[in-house]
């Protein structure tokens, strides 16, 4: 016990405060899609984003020292982080065989690791920002620095940007600005809104000349991108002509049967489905088929491809596929292939999406984890990857672009395709399967992931899942049709593709990626930095 007292006197920040940071990092968490039943379940919820963040921002704008500001931070992302994807430990127990100290260790572990890149962000803010600064600079200043963290979290190893604050904003007034800044400019917004309100004001000195300015300039900026963002219009101009009638399957297959027992009802459930569907499109969700095609029954492939190649609809489905290198070693892809109507001067011949950014463990074991991974009973765990920016399949006018299950999360390489306006999507499809997580709040939370994309991007998202969320999203980023989760069923509907329009955030991070955004960031650290430090040898504080 004595041992246990003198360990926590050794850490800077106290019992009281690091119980309100980690409920807040929790509430945060929470913030991106309500868990609880009732009329706000599977809602983001912006303002709770922002009071939790409030709440970081308070303390660590009052931190006295670099350890404290950094375990202030560390604390929040651990408790924010872990309560985003404590579901992993579904995947790695219930589906995978881990053992339960081991998976919840492991999801600690992952969100511990994480958590490092915002105490450095604490510790960069401090520095700048501990003398001789004011609110409007140290509001920058931690806008840049949660940014940038945001930033190396969703890149760094491939990255795992699951949880990113901005999601919870899907739904606020903040979403007004992710057409212009996708969802990392929303974190710095959002991170820019917490510190303004909760920085500490240490005297009532007048603005000067320079802030006022900057504030006026920062109200027009934002004011002008709310009344003129692509998410304030339906820009009927830029829609297809006429729509294209779509299927979503929603097989419910269990994970823990999918590439087992399940096989021959997944073989089953979706020959029919594929093969009585009236849609001009249907499309399956990721490896609905579970199997390669050289391992599928006689005439099952064969009998799909004649269906689809004699009428005047096509089907987008999801499968792995193996080929051979030139080693001759059999090599796996996640894949989603489309059949479709003999060629036309409008359609392509045949078409194939091989996904491009695969999940750590899951589809790729990263150096020095084979071990890791060995512990866990999981099928089709070591895939290649496709190409980033792939063409797109085109039909019936529309230049439709796949994406599976985690791909998603990564706007900056969706946006990729949109380098050339005349061949950008003008509709998205998302096929996945987090059965891998349960009946959870994954689900609300990959919905608003996709509903993000389509913000961002300014095109409709076609949701094919095994258990959820099937939907269809307008270019709005609005659910406009849905199948509850954990049923098998069929998704029905008429969709407009979005031709011609490109968002601004589509236009910059199509060419330039993330780099204007950390640019931007490590600038305005830069200078908050320089003049904090003329500041405080002039003995005259920066800001008001």
């Amino acid at each position: 016990m004595q041992d246990n007292a003198q360990a926590f006197k050794a850490w800077p920040i106290s019992l009281n405060a690091t119980t309100v940071l980690l409920m807040a990092g929790i509430a945060q968490a929470l913030s991106l899609a309500w868990p609880f039943e009732g009329a706000y379940k599977g809602e983001a919820q912006g303002w709770l984003q922002l009071v939790s963040l409030g709440i970081l921002a308070y303390q660590l704008d009052r931190s006295n020292s670099i350890k404290q500001a950094f375990a202030k931070t560390w604390v929040f992302s651990l408790a924010w982080l872990a309560g985003s994807f404590w579901w992993l430990f579904v995947s790695m127990h219930l589906y995978g065989g881990l053992p339960a100290p081991i998976a919840v260790s492991a999801v600690i572990l992952l969100a511990a690791g994480l958590s490092l890149f915002y105490g450095f962000a604490a510790l960069a803010y401090h520095i700048v920002c501990k003398t001789g600064v004011g609110v409007l600079p140290r509001a920058c200043t931690f806008a840049a620095v949660w940014s940038l963290a945001e930033m190396v979290r969703g890149t760094l190893w491939t990255g795992f940007p699951w949880g990113a604050a901005g999601y919870a904003h899907v739904d606020s007034m903040l979403q007004h600005w992710a057409p212009w800044a996708g969802v990392y400019g929303l974190c710095a917004v959002s991170a820019f809104i917490a510190m303004a309100a909760a920085a500490e004001r240490k005297d009532s000195r007048p603005a000067t000349r320079s802030t006022q300015m900057s504030i006026v300039v920062s109200v027009l900026v934002l004011g002008y991108t709310w009344f003129t963002s692509p998410s304030q219009s339906t820009n009927e101009g830029a829609h297809s002509a006429s729509p294209i009638s779509v299927t979503l399957l929603q097989g419910n297959i269990p994970q823990d049967l999918k590439f087992g027992e399940g096989v021959n009802r997944a073989l089953s459930d979706y020959r029919e489905a594929l093969l009585s569907s009236a849609s001009d499109l249907t499309v399956t969700p990721e490896t609905a088929i579970p199997l390669i095609q050289q391992q599928l029954p006689d005439r099952y492939w064969t009998e799909l491809e004649n269906h689809f190649s004699k009428g005047s609809q096509a089907a987008l489905i999801g499968l792995p596929l193996a080929t051979r290198s030139e080693q001759a070693q059999l090599q796996y892809s996640n894949s989603a292939i489309a059949l479709m109507p003999q060629a036309t001067p409008a359609s392509t011949a045949s078409y194939q999406y091989d996904k491009h950014h695969l999940v750590p463990f899951g589809e790729f074991v990263p150096p020095l984890f084979q071990w890791f991974v060995s512990l866990m009973n999981i099928p089709l765990g070591d895939f290649t990857r496709g190409d980033v920016a792939q063409p797109s399949f085109v039909f019936k006018g529309e230049r439709i672009a796949p994406n599976i299950c985690y791909e998603d999360l990564f706007g900056e390489e969706l946006a990729r395709s949109f380098a050339d306006p005349d061949k950008a999507p003008t509709l998205m499809v998302n096929l996945s399967n987090i059965a891998w997580f349960g009946d959870t709040v994954a689900i609300d939370q990959h919905l608003n992931i996709s509903r993000m994309r389509a913000l961002e991007l300014g095109r409709p998202m076609l949701r094919a899942t095994n258990t959820g969320a099937t939907a269809i999203i307008n270019a709005q980023g609005q659910v406009t049709h849905r199948l509850p989760s954990a049923v098998q069923g069929v998704l029905t509907a008429e969709v407009y593709g979005v031709h011609g329009a490109i968002t601004p955030y589509a236009q910059w991070v199509s060419v330039l990626g993330l780099w204007p955004l950390a640019g931007l960031a490590v600038l305005t650290l830069l200078i908050v930095a320089t003049m904090a430090h003329a500041s405080r040898h002039g003995q005259r504080r920066f800001g008001p």
